[in-house]
């Protein structure tokens, strides 16, 4: 059973730096794409951030500069460093689990992670961010 458990959200004031982190357990850590969404009331989940197996990034164009995804192999974590953040930031964050293969005959190879637009496998709980002007 996969299991993702997400932590350190809060509230913080405008141009403040939050810390989150997401605790991964019941399955290969490593082999799984990572990934940070987010869904702000009244509104759709969008992708934030996204991490490969080999540590490469990818993120949504306006997280771009401010946030950062990584990971902790060893920890079986995954980290989204904000910075700066916004009124507009405020949300509800979700961490996510992919991993990535696909099924010929009787083997499983890998593919390419999921893009921040793309649905993930397995999701945590989320953990609220609160960012007051």
């Amino acid at each position: 059973q996969v299991q993702l458990v997400e932590s350190g959200g809060g509230s913080v004031q405008s141009g403040g730096s939050l810390r989150l982190s997401c605790a991964a357990s019941g399955y290969a850590y490593s082999s799984n794409c990572m990934a940070w969404f987010r869904q702000a009331p009244g509104r759709d989940r969008e992708g934030v951030a996204v991490i490969d197996r080999d540590g490469s990034t990818s993120y949504a164009d306006s997280m771009k500069g401010r946030f950062s995804i990584s990971r902790d192999n060893a920890k079986n974590t995954v980290y989204l460093q904000m910075n700066g953040l916004k009124p507009e930031d405020t949300a509800m964050y979700y961490c996510a689990a992919d991993p990535a293969v696909y099924r010929n005959g009787g083997d499983y190879y890998r593919k390419s992670c999921p893009g921040v637009r793309d649905p993930f496998t397995y999701w945590g709980q989320g953990t609220q961010v609160t960012v007051s002007s």
